[in-house]
């Protein structure tokens, strides 16, 4: 059986704590969703904001709902623009990151930590996991192909009830590798 698995391409983009978002906007501030985005409850809001590094800034879509910490994925070439030597983490994985300044309609504030390269990885509910004989953290490499195919590896499988089957990486890796969002690639 072939494990197939439909691409989404992640564009920088930032998430933030209720406290940071009020910071940024106000005082009782809630996000406008402006699109769902491939994994059920995620939606790109039509609020941004910039992020600003020891050499650059970049403004960055916020993706909704709030979370736990504010953390901020960018590309490695968006790390370039920012200054930051940014390493490549499993999201949510924000230790040992570098900070930037955030600056918003309402205010500006300084993370310590957070701005990270979000590593390669498969969504899937544990149904589609038993189907394609894997499980949560499993190690996975992905061939696309195309004029521009190659293989991915280090592709992460994060399997939760809450997930749709979706394989998320970089716009950097999916210009690579001439990707589009919705295109299927396999799991070997």
């Amino acid at each position: 059986m072939e494990r197939k698995v439909p691409i989404g391409l992640s564009n920088k983009h930032i998430h933030l704590s209720q406290t940071d978002l009020e910071a940024l906007f106000g005082k009782g501030y809630q996000l406008t969703p402006m699109k769902d985005l491939s994994q059920p409850g995620q939606f790109a809001c039509e609020e941004k904001v910039d992020v600003v590094g020891p050499k650059g800034k970049q403004t960055m879509r916020i993706l909704g709902p709030v979370r736990p910490e504010t953390q901020i994925e960018v590309s490695i070439g968006d790390g370039f623009v920012l200054g930051l030597k940014v390493p490549i983490r499993n999201s949510g994985d924000i230790d040992g990151t570098p900070g930037v300044k955030i600056v918003g309609p309402a205010g500006e504030i300084e993370i310590g930590k957070g701005v990270l390269v979000a590593g390669r990885h498969i969504h899937m509910s544990p149904d589609e996991a038993k189907t394609y004989n894997l499980k949560d953290k499993d190690v996975v490499s992905v061939k696309l192909d195309g004029p521009r195919g190659l293989t991915f590896d280090n592709v992460l499988v994060r399997v939760n009830p809450n997930y749709l089957l979706d394989m998320h990486i970089d716009v950097e890796e999916g210009n690579a590798a001439g990707a589009k969002n919705g295109q299927t690639a396999t799991i070997l």
